[in-house]
């Protein structure tokens, strides 16, 4: 029988890739600050000392060198998972992200795999500055050949990064800072959760909230809250973007009528628009209102916490935003 205990996020990730290497010799870790620092966070703390350099890579600070390098590794025989520090500085590989390794595969016909994990930590909301605290989820969940994942807890975390780290096909997996100390339960048998399956957090009847990362938690309070009221909120959380369980989403919609989509993202083609022309095309009639969006002001993030508060979807949009269906 699986044995359950609390472990936080960085210590389920951390558990994914090491015992993901003791399985597989060909899964190598490489990025800024991996190996010997045990990451910025901690999160590949003790992986250098137990699997050794020529597996744990600490790379010069070259993102489209290294993601290069990784996908070199990749097509010929190795699993390379690759951490980008921040998505902020995900644009300095763009190249060899969506046009290498998104797309060789399909350009070879299937005689080259990519079986590459591009890691990178969310810090959206902390004061970092505008040009460290990025999502640029909607840039990746728009190439064709990647896959996306978008975990918010231990449980999903552990589980969908062994996913990525045995999947064939190149992965995104965005992580958020700010979730690394959450901790939940996480069990110590393997487990695997498979891609394209979204989870209802919280069962309702009245609204469906739709939320990605750390906003699953503010949609989980902001459920709390409604109930309160007499609103029962469903919370769905996608888990993956791509591929994306809409079957789920649709269903919980048919079911309450109404729905909130939250996105750590700008409205203006980000993960809630795409949800939102989902729904309208395969659910419209069920609709007994309009879909309502809660995602970031298309702002360049500021420093100062008041502003920050104004630029971020939270708890109170999230209440302000249901209230306004009923």
């Amino acid at each position: 029988m699986s044995t359950q205990r609390e472990i936080n996020m960085a210590e389920a990730l951390n558990e994914a890739m090491r015992e993901e290497m003791r399985r597989d010799p060909t899964v190598i870790l490489m990025g800024e600050d991996v190996g010997v620092l045990g990451g910025v966070y901690g999160v590949s703390k003790g992986l250098l000392d137990e699997f050794g350099p020529e597996r744990v890579r600490d790379t010069p600070i070259s993102e489209d060198g290294f993601v290069g390098a990784g996908i070199g590794a990749a097509i010929t025989g190795l699993n390379p998972i690759v951490e980008i520090m921040y998505p902020d500085f995900l644009p300095c590989a763009m190249n060899q992200i969506t046009n290498h390794m998104a797309k060789l595969r399909y350009m070879t016909g299937g005689q080259l795999t990519v079986p590459l994990t591009i890691r990178s930590a969310i810090i959206q909301g902390r004061g970092s500055g505008a040009d460290h605290a990025q999502t640029l989820i909607p840039w990746f969940v728009q190439t064709p050949g990647l896959k996306v994942v978008v975990p918010s807890t231990p449980y999903d975390a552990k589980g969908l990064l062994k996913t990525a780290i045995r999947d064939k096909a190149p992965v995104m997996f965005f992580e958020t800072a700010k979730l690394y100390l959450n901790k939940g339960p996480v069990p110590e048998d393997e487990y695997l959760i498979p891609f394209g399956k979204a989870d209802i957090k919280r069962e309702g009847t009245d609204l469906t909230i739709v939320a990605i990362c750390n906003l699953v938690l503010e949609a989980l309070e902001a459920a709390k809250e409604l109930e309160k009221e007499g609103i029962k909120a469903e919370v769905v959380d996608p888990r993956t973007l791509v591929p994306l369980d809409k079957e789920t989403i649709i269903n919980s919609v048919k079911k309450t009528n109404r729905i909130v989509v939250v996105d750590n993202n700008p409205s203006a083609c980000g993960v809630a628009a795409e949800i939102a022309a989902i729904v309208a095309e395969e659910a419209f009639d069920y609709l007994d209102g309009p879909i309502m969006r809660v995602a970031t002001l298309q702002i360049p993030e500021p420093v100062a916490p008041p502003l920050i508060k104004l630029m971020l979807p939270n708890k109170e949009k999230i209440i302000t935003a249901a209230k306004k269906l009923f």
